[in-house]
């Protein structure tokens, strides 16, 4: 689930890391830095030293691929009886492949790396950490015995070998080993996010939950929030359950009362949401312009216009720094109609921000509410060209090709290449969600496929509606009305509150459009009717 306006509450969050890597990268004194550094490898391209601090700022800055390709010449280049340089080289590159999720490079390189020095601490533990990614338990276990022998006070240590425990099925151990390294830190949040990983390993959901508040109340912890918000992709319930629980104990924290309302907002349970933001702005726990915005967004799914407009009124209001709320005001503008107006607005968000990829979808939308088909399907292939893992683009395209141009061929073929481009393979439903690849199949006359993929999407419990919804949207596409109903009953059985979504979306054919047709999405909405007050 996409959760926007986080970094307002909870400083620089998970989210913000790619951002802030471009604008490290363009800070004067970095780039100031790197500029040096080329000039230097341009007069001397086997420079080892000069290659391995450059590929250490790539690093730094998330530029993963830049930093192999430096990391490998250093290596290349690296005089062989310096043997601290080879050690860092090797533990270097290790790390890049460890973030590029080569686990197998990663382990060759910090083995290379202890072997030039056998004492390093941690090339030994991310040797570890790769045995376990690779399923070699026996061969961890063994690794992080050993740096719990240099270190009987080290944290790391104990938590690998919880993991490894977890995975031999010794649940009990592994509890044990975190409650060690909890009670050897307690005031340490990462402690608390490091159990809480075992814990949701475990099985344990409520448990890790606990923990990740914990880690929260103690400093904020960023990460830990970022936990919370994967957690509730695959165990809703459980998140909202624990939040409700330290609200409970600490009913004037408007910091949980606010991380509740963006996860449920994010999961489309907009009530809930809007009970949580007016509970802070009600009681004066809290008062920022991202919480007005984040109002007018669920009134928006909601179709409460007046209540919308309101709010995000509000929200640009309070600040100079407002280009986002105008995005949200765009949005509204457009979901009555207003098209011309929202088009205005969505160009003061992308003067400030002309990469901002959720407002130039809007200005495509908005280019095919006013019939500028051509220019709509632009929009949409310069995403494509600038994003072309993502699914959305191609989705909308197609659709502008398919509905807006007449073109069916054409819309045909940027199917096709979808499916050439998006990863068949996913490991969890979410990721499958993410893809979005059913409906290319569908759109490319491979049904049988694409039902497939809405059973897999399926196959373990939805725990908020999301995923029903879009497995309700798949077989209305696909002409089973009756699944798709059921589907839908599930969605809002669950929660699923996004009156938009159900009774006026009709963007990229990922819709339940064809209910709306006869009575039954009406009379399912109106069984469910409090889930949409």
């Amino acid at each position: 689930m996409k959760i926007r306006n986080i970094a307002a509450a909870l400083m620089l969050g998970a989210a913000t890391l790619p951002v802030f890597a471009q604008q490290g990268l363009d800070n004067p004194m970095t780039r100031a830095m790197m500029e040096v550094y080329d000039k230097e490898l341009a007069s001397n391209p086997d420079n080892a030293e000069v290659l391995f601090r450059r590929a250490n700022e790539y690093y730094r800055f998330n530029q993963y691929l830049r930093a192999l390709a430096d990391a490998d010449g250093a290596i290349k280049n690296a005089p062989a009886n310096d043997r601290d340089f080879r050690a860092a080289a090797y533990q270097l590159r290790g790390e890049i492949y460890q973030m590029l999720e080569k686990y197998s490079e990663a382990l060759a390189d910090f083995t290379e790396s202890l072997k030039a020095d056998p004492s390093s601490f941690m090339a030994l533990y991310q040797k570890a950490n790769c045995e376990f990614e690779l399923g070699d338990y026996a061969a961890a276990k063994a690794d992080y015995t050993r740096l719990r022998a240099h270190n009987q006070r080290g944290v790391e240590a104990l938590t690998g070998l919880a993991r490894v425990a977890v995975k031999e099925n010794n649940l009990g151990i592994a509890q044990g080993y975190m409650d060690d390294a909890v009670a050897m830190m307690p005031a340490d949040s990462d402690i608390y996010v490091r159990r809480a990983s075992v814990r949701r390993a475990m099985g344990n959901n409520t448990g890790a939950v606990d923990d990740l508040v914990m880690a929260i109340s103690i400093d904020s912890n960023n990460r830990a929030f970022q936990e919370l918000v994967n957690m509730a992709d695959a165990d809703y319930p459980a998140v909202i359950t624990g939040l409700g629980n330290a609200i409970a104990q600490a009913p004037e924290q408007g910091m949980f009362y606010y991380i509740r309302g963006v996860i449920a907002q994010a999961h489309a349970h907009y009530p809930s949401a809007i009970a949580d933001y007016r509970r802070i702005i009600d009681n004066n726990l809290y008062n920022y312009a991202g919480l007005y915005n984040s109002l007018a967004e669920c009134y928006l799914a909601l179709c409460k216009y007046p209540e919308a407009t309101d709010n995000v009124n509000q929200a640009i209001a309070m600040t100079a720094d407002n280009a986002p709320y105008y995005l949200t005001l765009a949005r509204i503008q457009r979901a009555q109609g207003l098209a011309r107006e929202a088009m205005a607005n969505v160009q003061r968000c992308l003067t400030a921000d002309a990469s901002n990829a959720a407002a130039l979808t809007e200005k495509g939308l908005c280019l095919y509410d006013l019939g500028r088909f051509d220019e709509a399907s632009t929009v949409f292939g310069e995403m494509i060209m600038d994003t072309p893992d993502e699914a959305m683009p191609y989705l909308l395209q197609a659709w502008v090709l398919n509905d807006g141009l007449r073109q069916p061929a054409k819309a045909m073929q940027l199917y096709r290449r979808m499916l050439d481009a998006i990863p068949a393979e996913a490991d969890t439903p979410a990721a499958l969600a993410k893809g979005l690849r059913g409906f290319a199949m569908l759109f490319t006359n491979k049904k049988e496929d694409a039902l497939a993929w809405a059973a897999e999407l399926l196959k373990e419990k939805d725990t908020d509606g999301s995923r029903s919804y879009l497995a309700a949207c798949l077989y209305a596409q696909a002409g089973d009305n009756e699944k798709a109903l059921d589907c839908a009953s599930q969605a809002m059985q669950l929660g699923y509150s996004d009156v938009w979504n159900w009774t006026r979306n009709d963007n990229t054919r990922v819709n339940v459009a064809p209910l709306r047709q006869g009575p039954a999405l009406t009379d399912l909405m109106a069984r469910y009717a409090y889930i949409f007050e």
